[in-house]
């Protein structure tokens, strides 16, 4: 399966949510074969002015889909649409 999606954290330092959020988000790529991106927000300021109250935040294809806290079904779940739809 090749790189068909796109999966984004938005995270900042010192963000212990962060930090579990990426360890979600490399669990549930792993199972599908994909990469993940770790984008801090603190080195973009449209991103900060954007997300600053929400972070982290979960995002596929350039679409926000989660913040906060990371399930992990539905981050698999959200993953699986985005690929099916690649497709």
């Amino acid at each position: 399966m090749g790189e068909q999606v796109t999966v984004e954290v938005l995270t900042k330092q010192g963000c212990h949510l962060c930090e579990d959020a990426v360890e979600v988000t490399r669990q549930a790529c792993a199972e599908f074969g994909l990469t993940h991106q770790v984008v801090d927000i603190t080195e973009d300021q449209q991103l900060r002015e954007l997300y600053a109250e929400e972070i982290p935040v979960l995002r596929i294809d350039g679409t926000v889909r989660d913040f906060w806290r990371f399930d992990p079904v539905r981050m698999r779940r959200l993953i699986q649409e985005a690929l099916d739809s690649a497709c």
